[in-house]
Protein backbone atom coordinates (compact mmCIF):
# COMPACT_ATOMS: atom_id res chain seq x y z
CA UNK A 1 0.00 0.00 0.00
CA UNK A 2 2.01 3.50 -0.94
CA UNK A 3 1.85 6.13 1.35
CA UNK A 4 -1.19 9.11 0.31
CA UNK A 5 -1.38 12.23 1.42
CA UNK A 6 -4.87 12.24 0.81
CA UNK A 7 -5.41 9.69 3.55
CA UNK A 8 -5.14 12.37 6.12
CA UNK A 9 -7.70 14.12 3.86
CA UNK A 10 -9.37 11.61 4.38
CA UNK A 11 -9.35 11.17 8.59
CA UNK A 12 -9.64 14.84 8.55
CA UNK A 13 -12.84 14.62 7.33
CA UNK A 14 -13.47 11.49 9.75
CA UNK A 15 -12.81 13.73 12.91
CA UNK A 16 -14.51 16.83 11.59
CA UNK A 17 -17.36 15.95 8.71
CA UNK A 18 -20.10 18.20 10.68
CA UNK A 19 -23.20 17.21 8.15
CA UNK A 20 -20.88 16.65 4.81
CA UNK A 21 -20.35 13.68 2.92
CA UNK A 22 -17.01 13.62 1.15
CA UNK A 23 -17.28 14.04 -2.99
CA UNK A 24 -12.87 12.62 -4.26
CA UNK A 25 -12.30 13.96 -7.49
CA UNK A 26 -9.46 13.60 -10.01
CA UNK A 27 -7.95 11.72 -13.23
CA UNK A 28 -8.60 8.16 -13.88
CA UNK A 29 -5.74 5.82 -12.28
CA UNK A 30 -4.68 7.83 -9.49
CA UNK A 31 -6.09 5.32 -6.52
CA UNK A 32 -9.21 6.74 -5.38
CA UNK A 33 -11.08 3.88 -5.18
CA UNK A 34 -8.10 1.83 -3.81
CA UNK A 35 -7.91 4.50 -1.19
CA UNK A 36 -10.94 4.66 -0.27
CA UNK A 37 -11.58 0.72 0.47
CA UNK A 38 -8.11 0.49 2.32
CA UNK A 39 -9.44 3.34 4.29
CA UNK A 40 -12.87 2.33 5.14
CA UNK A 41 -11.81 -1.06 5.75
CA UNK A 42 -9.17 -0.04 8.33
CA UNK A 43 -10.90 3.03 10.23
CA UNK A 44 -14.20 1.59 10.56
CA UNK A 45 -16.01 -1.73 12.13
CA UNK A 46 -17.89 -2.09 8.85
CA UNK A 47 -17.23 -1.30 5.26
CA UNK A 48 -20.08 -1.17 2.44
CA UNK A 49 -18.92 -0.47 -1.37
CA UNK A 50 -21.77 0.15 -4.15
CA UNK A 51 -20.11 0.26 -7.52
CA UNK A 52 -22.87 1.71 -9.56
CA UNK A 53 -21.00 0.52 -13.02
CA UNK A 54 -20.21 -2.73 -11.83
CA UNK A 55 -23.28 -2.97 -10.46
CA UNK A 56 -26.10 -1.54 -12.20
CA UNK A 57 -29.08 -2.97 -10.46
CA UNK A 58 -28.07 -0.96 -7.16
CA UNK A 59 -29.41 1.92 -8.75
CA UNK A 60 -32.75 1.11 -7.06
CA UNK A 61 -31.34 1.86 -4.05
CA UNK A 62 -31.95 5.22 -4.86
CA UNK A 63 -34.81 5.07 -7.00
CA UNK A 64 -37.77 5.87 -4.68
CA UNK A 65 -38.39 7.67 -1.51
CA UNK A 66 -34.42 9.55 -0.72
CA UNK A 67 -34.86 9.62 3.18
CA UNK A 68 -32.10 7.95 4.99
CA UNK A 69 -34.16 5.51 6.55
CA UNK A 70 -35.23 4.17 2.80
CA UNK A 71 -32.24 3.99 1.49
CA UNK A 72 -31.22 1.94 4.28
CA UNK A 73 -33.96 -0.17 4.08
CA UNK A 74 -33.84 -0.65 0.61
CA UNK A 75 -30.16 -1.02 1.08
CA UNK A 76 -30.52 -4.23 3.22
CA UNK A 77 -32.56 -5.58 0.55
CA UNK A 78 -29.95 -5.62 -2.02
CA UNK A 79 -26.58 -5.86 -0.36
CA UNK A 80 -26.95 -9.50 2.04
CA UNK A 81 -25.51 -9.85 4.88
CA UNK A 82 -25.21 -6.32 5.06
CA UNK A 83 -23.98 -5.09 8.42
CA UNK A 84 -24.33 -1.40 9.49
CA UNK A 85 -22.72 0.10 12.66
CA UNK A 86 -23.64 3.29 13.78
CA UNK A 87 -21.38 5.99 14.14
CA UNK A 88 -19.11 2.84 12.72
CA UNK A 89 -19.82 2.47 9.14
CA UNK A 90 -18.70 3.79 5.74
CA UNK A 91 -20.67 3.85 2.62
CA UNK A 92 -18.61 4.07 -0.51
CA UNK A 93 -20.84 4.98 -3.41
CA UNK A 94 -18.50 4.80 -6.37
CA UNK A 95 -19.08 5.66 -10.23
CA UNK A 96 -21.58 8.01 -8.64
CA UNK A 97 -22.06 10.12 -11.83
CA UNK A 98 -24.15 7.17 -13.05
CA UNK A 99 -26.78 7.26 -10.48
CA UNK A 100 -27.98 10.92 -9.75
CA UNK A 101 -30.03 10.00 -7.65
CA UNK A 102 -27.48 8.65 -4.97
CA UNK A 103 -26.02 12.40 -5.52
CA UNK A 104 -29.18 14.13 -4.12
CA UNK A 105 -29.35 11.86 -1.54
CA UNK A 106 -26.17 12.73 -0.28
CA UNK A 107 -28.02 15.56 1.38
CA UNK A 108 -30.46 13.04 3.68
CA UNK A 109 -27.19 10.70 4.62
CA UNK A 110 -25.25 13.36 5.74
CA UNK A 111 -27.82 14.77 7.83
CA UNK A 112 -28.72 11.42 9.21
CA UNK A 113 -24.97 10.99 10.89
CA UNK A 114 -25.51 7.35 11.71
CA UNK A 115 -22.86 6.59 8.86
CA UNK A 116 -20.47 8.29 7.01
CA UNK A 117 -20.50 8.52 2.97
CA UNK A 118 -17.84 8.87 0.39
CA UNK A 119 -18.90 9.34 -3.14
CA UNK A 120 -16.08 9.10 -6.26
CA UNK A 121 -16.44 8.51 -9.75
CA UNK A 122 -14.60 8.50 -12.99
CA UNK A 123 -14.46 12.41 -15.15
CA UNK A 124 -16.18 13.09 -12.18
CA UNK A 125 -15.48 16.79 -13.14
CA UNK A 126 -17.34 16.67 -16.54
CA UNK A 127 -20.20 18.84 -16.37
CA UNK A 128 -23.33 17.00 -17.30
CA UNK A 129 -23.70 17.64 -21.44
CA UNK A 130 -19.64 17.33 -21.84
CA UNK A 131 -20.34 13.75 -21.40
CA UNK A 132 -21.36 11.51 -24.02
CA UNK A 133 -21.68 8.42 -22.16
CA UNK A 134 -25.41 7.46 -21.83
CA UNK A 135 -24.65 6.07 -18.49
CA UNK A 136 -24.14 9.68 -16.69
CA UNK A 137 -26.94 10.77 -15.54
CA UNK A 138 -28.13 14.60 -14.66
CA UNK A 139 -28.24 15.26 -11.31
CA UNK A 140 -31.78 17.37 -10.03
CA UNK A 141 -30.65 18.63 -7.22
CA UNK A 142 -26.77 18.90 -5.92
CA UNK A 143 -27.07 18.47 -2.43
CA UNK A 144 -25.07 22.54 -1.68
CA UNK A 145 -24.06 22.71 2.12
CA UNK A 146 -23.95 19.34 2.38
CA UNK A 147 -20.80 17.64 0.26
CA UNK A 148 -16.74 18.43 1.11
CA UNK A 149 -14.85 18.14 -2.12
CA UNK A 150 -11.63 17.03 -2.42
CA UNK A 151 -9.28 17.17 -5.16
CA UNK A 152 -6.79 13.82 -5.62
CA UNK A 153 -3.92 13.27 -7.79
CA UNK A 154 -1.34 10.89 -8.89
CA UNK A 155 1.87 10.94 -6.17
CA UNK A 156 3.56 14.00 -5.91
CA UNK A 157 7.26 14.05 -5.55
CA UNK A 158 7.50 13.40 -1.80
CA UNK A 159 5.45 10.70 -1.80
CA UNK A 160 7.92 9.24 -4.58
CA UNK A 161 9.98 9.49 -1.68
CA UNK A 162 7.54 7.77 0.94
CA UNK A 163 7.58 4.90 -1.84
CA UNK A 164 11.62 4.58 -1.84
CA UNK A 165 11.39 4.48 2.36
CA UNK A 166 12.20 7.27 3.07
CA UNK A 167 9.99 8.92 6.33
CA UNK A 168 9.15 12.17 7.41
CA UNK A 169 12.18 13.08 9.45
CA UNK A 170 14.47 12.62 6.59
CA UNK A 171 12.33 14.95 4.25
CA UNK A 172 12.29 17.37 7.29
CA UNK A 173 15.88 17.00 6.96
CA UNK A 174 16.21 18.24 3.38
CA UNK A 175 13.64 21.03 3.88
CA UNK A 176 15.76 22.68 6.71
CA UNK A 177 18.33 23.20 3.77
CA UNK A 178 15.59 25.42 1.88
CA UNK A 179 14.49 27.20 5.38
CA UNK A 180 18.33 27.99 6.16
CA UNK A 181 19.21 28.91 2.71
CA UNK A 182 22.54 27.20 2.84
CA UNK A 183 23.69 25.03 0.03
CA UNK A 184 22.87 20.89 0.42
CA UNK A 185 25.86 18.45 0.98
CA UNK A 186 26.92 17.61 -2.66
CA UNK A 187 26.20 13.89 -2.10
CA UNK A 188 22.87 14.71 -0.47
CA UNK A 189 22.01 16.99 -3.53
CA UNK A 190 23.57 14.88 -6.26
CA UNK A 191 21.36 11.81 -4.65
CA UNK A 192 18.16 13.54 -4.89
CA UNK A 193 18.50 15.05 -7.96
CA UNK A 194 18.83 11.49 -9.30
CA UNK A 195 15.54 10.33 -7.77
CA UNK A 196 13.94 13.05 -9.21
CA UNK A 197 15.03 12.09 -12.88
CA UNK A 198 14.05 8.99 -11.96
CA UNK A 199 10.12 10.26 -10.89
CA UNK A 200 10.58 12.37 -14.08
CA UNK A 201 10.25 9.20 -16.15
CA UNK A 202 8.20 7.31 -13.97
CA UNK A 203 5.75 10.24 -12.82
CA UNK A 204 3.38 9.12 -9.77
CA UNK A 205 0.27 6.87 -11.52
CA UNK A 206 0.55 4.33 -8.35
CA UNK A 207 0.42 1.14 -10.68
CA UNK A 208 3.66 2.51 -12.19
CA UNK A 209 5.08 3.46 -8.99
CA UNK A 210 4.37 0.31 -7.45
CA UNK A 211 5.95 -1.55 -10.88
CA UNK A 212 8.82 0.40 -10.67
CA UNK A 213 9.40 0.30 -6.78
CA UNK A 214 9.04 -3.42 -6.90
CA UNK A 215 11.06 -4.38 -10.47
CA UNK A 216 12.92 -1.26 -11.00
CA UNK A 217 12.56 -1.88 -14.23
CA UNK A 218 11.79 1.20 -16.66
CA UNK A 219 10.29 -1.09 -19.45
CA UNK A 220 7.78 -2.81 -16.97
CA UNK A 221 7.36 0.88 -15.94
CA UNK A 222 6.71 1.90 -19.94
CA UNK A 223 3.99 -0.78 -20.69
CA UNK A 224 2.32 0.42 -17.73
CA UNK A 225 2.12 3.85 -19.06
CA UNK A 226 1.32 2.64 -22.59
CA UNK A 227 -1.80 0.52 -20.88
CA UNK A 228 -2.64 3.69 -19.17
CA UNK A 229 -2.69 6.55 -21.87
CA UNK A 230 -4.47 4.03 -24.29
CA UNK A 231 -7.18 3.86 -21.41
CA UNK A 232 -7.35 7.58 -21.76
CA UNK A 233 -8.05 7.29 -25.16
CA UNK A 234 -10.74 4.85 -24.44
CA UNK A 235 -12.47 7.60 -21.83
CA UNK A 236 -12.33 10.25 -25.29
CA UNK A 237 -13.93 7.72 -27.14
CA UNK A 238 -16.15 6.60 -24.47
CA UNK A 239 -16.82 10.18 -23.00
CA UNK A 240 -16.15 13.18 -25.58
CA UNK A 241 -19.49 13.51 -27.28
CA UNK A 242 -19.40 13.09 -31.31
CA UNK A 243 -16.45 14.67 -33.41
CA UNK A 244 -15.36 16.14 -30.09
CA UNK A 245 -13.50 12.62 -29.70
CA UNK A 246 -10.61 13.62 -32.52
CA UNK A 247 -10.41 17.35 -31.62
CA UNK A 248 -9.94 16.03 -28.30
CA UNK A 249 -7.74 13.11 -29.31
CA UNK A 250 -5.77 15.58 -31.10
CA UNK A 251 -5.37 18.40 -28.89
CA UNK A 252 -3.98 16.09 -26.40
CA UNK A 253 -1.46 13.81 -28.79
CA UNK A 254 -0.28 17.47 -29.56
CA UNK A 255 0.89 18.60 -26.18
CA UNK A 256 4.08 17.00 -26.33
CA UNK A 257 5.14 18.54 -29.55
CA UNK A 258 3.51 22.34 -28.28
CA UNK A 259 5.88 21.92 -24.95
CA UNK A 260 8.99 20.64 -26.95
CA UNK A 261 8.64 24.15 -28.91
CA UNK A 262 11.16 27.40 -27.86
CA UNK A 263 7.24 29.19 -27.43
CA UNK A 264 5.34 26.92 -25.38
CA UNK A 265 2.28 28.27 -25.85
CA UNK A 266 -0.66 26.66 -27.00
CA UNK A 267 -1.71 27.10 -30.95
CA UNK A 268 -4.73 25.53 -32.08
CA UNK A 269 -2.71 25.76 -35.48
CA UNK A 270 -0.15 23.20 -34.49
CA UNK A 271 -3.10 20.94 -34.15
CA UNK A 272 -4.59 21.42 -37.51
CA UNK A 273 -3.24 23.58 -39.75
CA UNK A 274 -4.94 26.36 -40.06
CA UNK A 275 -7.34 26.17 -36.93
CA UNK A 276 -8.25 28.48 -34.00
CA UNK A 277 -9.94 28.63 -31.01
CA UNK A 278 -13.82 28.42 -32.76
CA UNK A 279 -12.75 24.53 -33.94
CA UNK A 280 -10.83 23.39 -30.27
CA UNK A 281 -11.79 25.70 -27.53
CA UNK A 282 -14.45 22.88 -25.62
CA UNK A 283 -11.73 20.01 -26.20
CA UNK A 284 -9.25 21.95 -24.07
CA UNK A 285 -11.92 22.51 -21.98
CA UNK A 286 -12.73 18.81 -21.82
CA UNK A 287 -9.32 17.88 -21.36
CA UNK A 288 -9.42 20.26 -18.31
CA UNK A 289 -12.64 19.20 -16.53
CA UNK A 290 -11.43 15.55 -17.05
CA UNK A 291 -8.54 16.46 -15.21
CA UNK A 292 -5.89 14.88 -17.97
CA UNK A 293 -4.63 18.35 -18.47
CA UNK A 294 -3.63 21.57 -16.14
CA UNK A 295 -4.03 24.95 -18.36
CA UNK A 296 -1.79 27.83 -17.46
CA UNK A 297 -3.07 31.31 -18.30
CA UNK A 298 -0.55 34.11 -19.45
CA UNK A 299 -1.42 37.43 -17.06
CA UNK A 300 -1.94 41.01 -18.15
CA UNK A 301 -0.45 42.21 -15.70
CA UNK A 302 1.42 40.94 -12.30
CA UNK A 303 -0.94 41.49 -9.51
CA UNK A 304 -3.29 40.13 -7.02
CA UNK A 305 -5.68 38.52 -7.94
CA UNK A 306 -4.17 36.77 -10.45
CA UNK A 307 -7.16 35.13 -12.23
CA UNK A 308 -8.83 38.61 -12.72
CA UNK A 309 -5.88 39.51 -15.15
CA UNK A 310 -6.00 36.24 -17.23
CA UNK A 311 -5.54 36.29 -21.32
CA UNK A 312 -8.24 33.33 -21.85
CA UNK A 313 -7.03 33.27 -25.33
CA UNK A 314 -3.23 32.94 -24.16
CA UNK A 315 -2.35 29.51 -22.09
CA UNK A 316 0.12 26.34 -22.06
CA UNK A 317 -1.43 22.86 -21.34
CA UNK A 318 0.56 20.63 -19.20
CA UNK A 319 0.26 16.81 -19.03
CA UNK A 320 -1.69 15.45 -15.55
CA UNK A 321 1.06 13.47 -15.15
CA UNK A 322 5.28 14.11 -15.71
CA UNK A 323 5.87 10.27 -16.17
CA UNK A 324 3.19 10.26 -18.79
CA UNK A 325 4.43 12.96 -20.49
CA UNK A 326 7.78 11.26 -20.73
CA UNK A 327 6.01 8.29 -22.23
CA UNK A 328 4.31 9.73 -24.76
CA UNK A 329 8.19 11.23 -25.96
CA UNK A 330 9.41 7.30 -25.97
CA UNK A 331 11.95 5.61 -24.41
CA UNK A 332 14.94 6.88 -25.66
CA UNK A 333 14.10 10.03 -24.01
CA UNK A 334 13.96 8.70 -21.04
CA UNK A 335 16.75 7.16 -21.31
CA UNK A 336 18.35 11.21 -21.90
CA UNK A 337 16.62 11.97 -18.78
CA UNK A 338 18.29 9.41 -16.89
CA UNK A 339 21.63 9.89 -18.20
CA UNK A 340 21.48 14.10 -17.87
CA UNK A 341 22.30 13.60 -21.89
CA UNK A 342 18.82 15.18 -22.92
CA UNK A 343 19.60 18.80 -24.97
CA UNK A 344 16.58 21.46 -26.57
CA UNK A 345 13.49 22.91 -26.24
CA UNK A 346 11.95 19.48 -25.07
CA UNK A 347 13.91 19.10 -22.15
CA UNK A 348 12.59 22.33 -21.14
CA UNK A 349 8.97 21.76 -22.04
CA UNK A 350 9.84 18.54 -19.54
CA UNK A 351 10.81 20.60 -16.32
CA UNK A 352 8.10 22.90 -16.87
CA UNK A 353 5.64 20.26 -17.00
CA UNK A 354 7.26 18.97 -13.89
CA UNK A 355 7.35 22.09 -12.23
CA UNK A 356 3.24 23.31 -13.54
CA UNK A 357 2.26 19.57 -11.74
CA UNK A 358 4.11 20.41 -8.05
CA UNK A 359 3.31 23.38 -7.78
CA UNK A 360 -0.38 22.19 -8.82
CA UNK A 361 -0.11 19.37 -6.29
CA UNK A 362 1.10 22.37 -3.79
CA UNK A 363 -2.46 23.54 -4.21
CA UNK A 364 -1.42 26.27 -6.64
CA UNK A 365 -2.91 27.53 -9.45
CA UNK A 366 -1.14 28.05 -12.60
CA UNK A 367 -0.34 31.30 -14.52
CA UNK A 368 2.39 32.36 -16.27
CA UNK A 369 3.70 36.44 -17.38
CA UNK A 370 4.37 37.19 -20.76
CA UNK A 371 4.25 40.56 -22.17
CA UNK A 372 2.75 40.94 -26.08
CA UNK A 373 5.96 43.79 -26.49
CA UNK A 374 8.98 41.63 -25.59
CA UNK A 375 10.48 38.60 -25.24
CA UNK A 376 11.00 38.17 -21.56
CA UNK A 377 8.80 35.41 -19.98
CA UNK A 378 8.28 33.76 -16.69
CA UNK A 379 7.40 30.14 -16.60
CA UNK A 380 5.11 30.73 -13.15
CA UNK A 381 3.46 33.26 -11.26
CA UNK A 382 1.86 32.06 -7.92
CA UNK A 383 -0.39 33.93 -5.35
CA UNK A 384 1.33 33.23 -1.92
CA UNK A 385 1.16 35.72 1.55
CA UNK A 386 -0.67 37.96 -0.04
CA UNK A 387 1.21 38.49 -2.87
CA UNK A 388 2.82 37.43 -6.50
CA UNK A 389 5.93 35.39 -6.48
CA UNK A 390 7.35 34.73 -9.45
CA UNK A 391 9.15 31.37 -10.40
CA UNK A 392 11.37 30.91 -12.79
CA UNK A 393 12.47 27.05 -14.13
CA UNK A 394 15.72 26.51 -16.11
CA UNK A 395 16.19 23.20 -16.95
CA UNK A 396 19.86 23.99 -16.49
CA UNK A 397 21.54 26.63 -14.57
CA UNK A 398 21.78 29.47 -17.18
CA UNK A 399 21.44 33.16 -16.49
CA UNK A 400 18.15 34.71 -15.69
CA UNK A 401 17.60 37.83 -17.31
CA UNK A 402 13.50 37.85 -17.47
CA UNK A 403 13.51 37.09 -13.48
CA UNK A 404 15.49 40.10 -13.15
CA UNK A 405 13.96 42.34 -15.20
CA UNK A 406 10.50 41.06 -13.30
CA UNK A 407 12.01 41.56 -9.56
CA UNK A 408 13.84 45.41 -11.11
CA UNK A 409 10.13 46.15 -11.87
CA UNK A 410 7.97 44.73 -9.24
CA UNK A 411 9.89 44.57 -6.48
CA UNK A 412 8.70 41.03 -4.58
CA UNK A 413 9.66 39.74 -1.83
CA UNK A 414 11.52 36.66 -3.38
CA UNK A 415 11.55 35.45 -6.24
CA UNK A 416 12.30 31.60 -6.58
CA UNK A 417 14.91 30.16 -9.34
CA UNK A 418 14.45 26.58 -9.87
CA UNK A 419 17.24 24.92 -11.78
CA UNK A 420 19.62 22.02 -12.40
CA UNK A 421 22.46 23.01 -9.24
CA UNK A 422 22.37 23.98 -5.53
CA UNK A 423 20.95 26.74 -3.60
CA UNK A 424 21.95 30.09 -3.21
CA UNK A 425 20.14 33.45 -2.34
CA UNK A 426 21.22 37.04 -3.59
CA UNK A 427 19.27 40.30 -4.07
CA UNK A 428 16.13 38.50 -3.40
CA UNK A 429 16.21 35.68 -5.92
CA UNK A 430 16.37 32.33 -4.43
CA UNK A 431 18.23 29.68 -6.56
CA UNK A 432 17.37 25.99 -5.59
CA UNK A 433 17.22 22.96 -7.16
CA UNK A 434 14.22 21.54 -8.98
CA UNK A 435 13.13 19.00 -6.48
CA UNK A 436 12.81 21.25 -4.08
CA UNK A 437 9.74 22.81 -5.35
CA UNK A 438 7.93 20.13 -3.08
CA UNK A 439 8.48 23.03 -0.62
CA UNK A 440 7.27 25.95 -1.86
Amino acid sequence: MLKRKAYFELLNWKKNRGNECLIIKGARQIGKTYLVEHFGQKEYKSFIEINFLKQPTLKSIFSEDLTSDEIIKRMSMYIPNMNLVDGNTLIFLDEIQTCANARTALKFLATDKRFDVIASGSLLGLHYGQDADYEVEKVASIPVGYERQIMMYSLDFEEFLWAYGYNEQAISYLKNFYLTREKVPSDINEKFQTFLKEYIVVGGMPEVVSTFMERKDFNAVQKVQDKILLDYMDDIASHAKGTEKIKVKACYDSIPRQLARENKKFKYSNVEKKATSRKFEDSVHWLHDSNLVYICYNVTEPYLPLMANEKESEFKLYVNDIGLLCAMYGFDTKLAVLNGTLKGNAKGGIYENLIAEMLIKNGYTLHYYKKSDSTLEIEFLIEKNGEVLPVEVKAGNTQTMSLNNFIFENNPSIAYKLVNGNIGFTDGKLTLPHYMALFI
